[in-house]
């Protein structure tokens, strides 16, 4: 007998970047999503959430964040997030108007996608199943 489980989906991802605003205009103008909530947080810190009415990416900073402008090291402990679309091209012109650069491009199965680092050096994978 299989066992049954519970409808599980992950809601959101929380990120520390140097620039939440810059990161959420990035996030809007890729996928079109938007500011679900914004405000203070721990450590005198501010987070934005952006995405959209199911899902989306926390962008936390504090002073001592921005003040360090970090670049995280690939891996440590996070490898990437994959964000699906309907149309890689797109993207990846939008992902090139922003100044960053998309890398790794290959189209095995399941799909096509392409990655990019954010002005932090979080790694990003945009993935097409279309």
């Amino acid at each position: 007998m299989s066992q049954k489980y519970p409808i599980a989906k992950i809601e959101h991802v929380n990120i520390t970047v140097s620039d939440p605003q810059r990161s959420a205009d990035l996030f809007i103008t890729l996928f079109g999503w938007h500011i679900r909530w914004e405000g203070p947080s721990m450590s005198d810190g501010h987070t934005i959430h952006v995405g959209n009415d199911d899902q989306y990416i926390a962008l936390y900073t504090n002073p001592s964040v921005r003040a360090a402008n970090p670049q995280h090291m690939k891996g440590k402990p996070l490898s990437h997030i994959a964000i699906t679309v309907d149309d890689l091209d797109s993207i990846e012109r939008k992902v090139k108007a922003a100044g960053l650069t998309p890398f790794g491009h290959d189209d095995y199965d399941p799909g096509k996608r392409f990655y990019f680092f954010d002005w932090n050096h979080i790694e990003f994978e945009i993935v097409s199943y279309a």
